[in-house]
């Protein structure tokens, strides 16, 4: 019940994860190691409405449930699956993660580089001693989620990325998954009362046309209007070297689309300084700017700890403080 794919896994055999296996009756699932650790800004993640301006500790591990061609983490993510993907391990305690993001000013403790729903009794290990140290807590995930694992998760977890990665079950199925699931854990996340941002990397030919952005845009404004969504630019990565990359052009096409849908906080990324306005966060309601960026970088933060415009007292949705 850790991802959507709900694995029945016999004695011998692994799930689609390859990292979940039976042995002796036993289910074993990861622990006690990293494939990756970093201390890098949150808005990388990317969230812009959860402690803007913030540090993060970002901890992975090997593994997915999909096999996507454009991953940009392949090097963890498909190493139980591609023999062109080799990492290095190390063994660490939840412990020295936690101490490591406190020692660098972390305040934010998130699992990413592969899935986190896969190993999620490891995150919660981790997030259950960055909750105690005063740290804030996040899954940046591909989204194929189950109730089951939402709930097991809830409790320990403060943040929820979702790759929102088309609008076509084929184009889902040919990653590994099926659109549906991801469907349903946006509706899902929102219900449970993670703070929820939403990620859709452009990618030329496979999910830019003005249809399926627009009801993309559309699902998000049905579950809320205060979903901050970030539409990202491709590049030419790991298997998927046909399309061409994304241009400014298609960025700023699709947040159009996705204000036109309703949405009050849409963002365009990886291509700090080119796409404008759509790098910074506006009151919905004064139209105010709240939030200067540059890329990765905060210059100016005026939403209050409270999370209210300072000009006309707006709510704005998010984690401040």
């Amino acid at each position: 019940m850790a991802c959507g794919h709900r694995c029945l896994i016999r004695e011998g055999r692994r799930g689609i994860c390859r990292v979940r296996f039976n042995r002796g009756g036993t289910l074993f699932v990861p622990s006690g190691y990293a494939a990756g650790v970093q201390v890098d800004p949150i808005e990388k993640k990317p969230f812009f409405h959860l402690l803007p301006g913030s540090d993060c500790l970002t901890f992975g591990m090997l593994g997915c449930d999909f096999h996507c061609g454009y991953c940009q983490n392949w090097l963890t993510s498909q190493a139980l699956r591609d023999p062109g993907a080799v990492s290095i391990t190390s063994g660490v305690s939840a412990e020295t993660l936690v101490d490591l993001g406190r020692q660098h000013g972390a305040r934010v403790v998130a699992s990413s580089y592969n899935e986190p729903l896969i190993t999620a009794e490891w995150g919660m290990e981790v997030f259950r001693l960055a909750r105690a140290a005063g740290l804030k807590t996040a899954f940046v995930s591909n989204g194929n989620a189950t109730p089951e694992v939402l709930d097991y998760i809830r409790p320990w977890t403060d943040g929820y990325k979702i790759d929102f990665k088309a609008m076509q079950d084929r184009a889902y199925r040919s990653l590994g998954g099926v659109l549906q699931h991801v469907l349903d854990a946006l509706r899902m996340v929102h219900e449970r009362g993670f703070w929820m941002e939403v990620v859709t990397l452009v990618v030329p030919g496979f999910n830019d046309a003005d249809d399926d952005l627009r009801r993309m845009a559309d699902t998000l404004a049905a579950i809320s209007p205060g979903i901050p969504w970030h539409v990202t630019a491709f590049h030419q990565d790991y298997k998927m070297t046909d399309p061409r990359n994304t241009t400014v052009d298609d960025l700023l096409r699709a947040c159009q689309i996705g204000k036109d849908a309703g949405l009050r906080f849409v963002y365009a990324g990886n291509l700090p300084g080119r796409v404008g306005a759509w790098e910074h966060t506006w009151c919905p309601d004064c139209g105010d700017l709240l939030i200067e960026r540059f890329g990765y970088q905060i210059r100016r933060q005026r939403v209050t700890t409270a999370g209210l415009c300072p000009a006309c007292g707006a709510r704005i949705p998010g984690v401040w403080s």
